[in-house]
């Protein structure tokens, strides 16, 4: 049975009580209420309200225990591309912080998608842009996941889309930004819709191996219990994890779709209070039972390129069975479910300002290069907790053919540059543009976000030399000079008489 409004958004504030009881519930609750009035009468395609699906998304966001006004952007993120309701009127209400959150998920929300093979690059564009506010790919994060779980109500064809685009895009940003959780659940939410077999087998497989397996790893977490606490090792918490079906799926097929190799599908977490007591642990549990040649791994002195720290080991435990253990702080805990969204975590502010640290420098810059490889390696710090700005963009812009193509440009660019970039023929023959379906003058100078449609004439027969004026891209000055010169070669050829040319 499907819960209520009012159970939903009960279970928001509770949720958000428990991390952060300070937080502005009053405010909170105004959003909710003023998203509801906007998305009145508007029913999702499952029949259900259509608030219920900013308040899953909204639910999300708190699991990850996020900032109020990540909340309440989360809960508006629909408002001004579903309603007639004005991101002005949320600027006004919620504040300047809250509307440019939400303005960022309306642009993401602008984009087209129109197949992996061709848009794969341009929508991993489109996230690299949104990253001067990451906080906007987080509640995209939270808005796709619950997207994702009511899947089954839209056609098979979308689900198809929806679901490929999950696993092609949003996992593999998700992964570079350090969110092994978020990587986990849109993947496995997308996989039966993606690969339907497949899902089916390794479901299968892995429902054996749970059988086999829970009532011995609940002995085993019994046994470290008691070794921890006979060594006198203070730790927070030793529980069991189970593998994501599509990590175990992809695992299965490195390993010739057997199981012999894999030993993870359920291992073990240790959590203790600090790093010297990740290393005592480590000790305590080698002490115990022996460890797998080869399959010790040090996360923590050198942790993975999206930032994961953690010690690993695999042991062979009571009977001679295999199991894998990870050892690690709380932080490095909540770090590696949420990546960069714990950074915004009511934990993390309180821990700042408590202790009156800088804020955390990151290494996550270097992942989002691999994706955009034009795009310079460097180290990015936090200005502060509730934005992050990414430096490298500030002389580029990115914006958008009506058909969601992602169009790079340098900054100050203008629709002549636009034009050009399309193709030379849409540049010649280029006389006016529409900004953000608005009449612009062709020396009017882009912003990052624009859309940008390129009306020609078809009779014109080139480029205005008067363009070079204000263009800002050598291809376009380049081309305007081309047909400049072709144009003074013809006209010499045609106006001067033959006999005097070959003189």
């Amino acid at each position: 049975m499907a819960e209520s409004v009012e159970q939903l958004a009960k279970q928001l504030e509770e949720t958000v009580r428990q991390y952060d009881p300070e937080a502005d519930f009053g405010k909170i609750r105004e959003a909710l209420a003023f998203a509801e009035k906007a998305h009145s009468g508007q029913s999702r395609a499952s029949g259900e309200p259509y608030i219920v699906h900013p308040i899953h998304t909204a639910l999300n966001l708190a699991d990850m225990k996020l900032t109020p006004n990540m909340i309440m952007a989360g809960l508006l993120h629909d408002v001004p591309e579903d309603t007639k309701v004005t991101l002005d009127e949320i600027r006004a209400k919620f504040g300047d912080d809250v509307a440019k959150l939400v303005e960022g998920i309306t642009k993401v929300g602008t984009i087209k998608y129109r197949g992996v093979e061709r848009y794969i690059e341009n929508l991993r564009k489109m996230f690299l842009t949104m990253a001067e506010d990451v906080r906007v790919v987080i509640i995209k994060f939270a808005d796709r996941l619950h997207n994702l779980e009511t899947l089954s109500a839209k056609p098979v064809k979308k689900q198809y889309r929806i679901a490929l685009e999950s696993l092609e895009i949003y996992s593999p940003i998700a992964n570079r930004l350090g969110m092994g959780e978020i990587k986990g659940r849109l993947e496995d939410a997308a996989f039966p819709y993606v690969l339907p077999k497949e899902f089916e087998w390794t479901k299968n497989i892995q429902q054996t191996a749970l059988l086999k397996q829970k009532d011995y790893l609940d002995k085993v977490m019994k046994l470290t219990r008691q070794s921890l606490d006979q060594a006198g090792l203070k730790y927070l918490d030793v529980h069991g994890r189970v593998k994501h079906l599509y990590s175990l799926y992809r695992k299965l097929l490195k390993h010739d779709r057997s199981m012999a190799g894999i030993h993870d599908v359920m291992a073990i977490r240790v959590i203790t209070e600090n790093i010297a007591d990740c290393y005592a642990a480590l000790g305590i549990i080698h002490g115990k039972w022996t460890p797998l040649k080869g399959r010790i791994k040090d996360y923590i002195a050198q942790p993975k390129p999206n930032g994961y720290r953690s010690l690993h080991t695999t042991v062979f435990c009571e009977d001679g069975e295999v199991v894998e253990f990870q050892i690690r702080t709380e932080e490095m805990h909540l770090a590696a479910e949420f990546g960069i969204a714990a950074h915004w975590s009511y934990d993390e502010q309180k821990a700042e300002n408590r202790n009156g640290q800088t804020t955390p420098k990151i290494d996550w810059m270097s992942q989002l290069a691999e994706i955009q490889r034009e795009i310079a390696d460097k180290q990015q710090y936090f200005k502060s907790l509730e934005e992050v700005k990414i430096d490298i963009f500030k002389d580029r812009i990115f914006v958008f053919t009506p058909q969601g193509d992602v169009i790079d440009l340098p900054e100050d660019s203008t629709p002549v540059d636009f034009a050009y970039l399309i193709h030379t023929d849409i540049g010649n023959k280029c006389m006016g543009a529409r900004v953000n379906d608005e009449h612009a003058s062709l020396d009017r100078t882009l912003k990052s976000g624009d859309v940008v449609e390129i009306i020609i004439d078809k009779s014109r027969k080139g480029p205005n030399p008067d363009w070079l004026k204000f263009v800002k891209t050598r291809h376009a000055r380049s081309k305007i000079r081309q047909y400049a010169r072709s144009s003074i070669s013809n006209w010499i050829r045609d106006v001067i008489p033959k006999k005097l040319l070959k003189k």
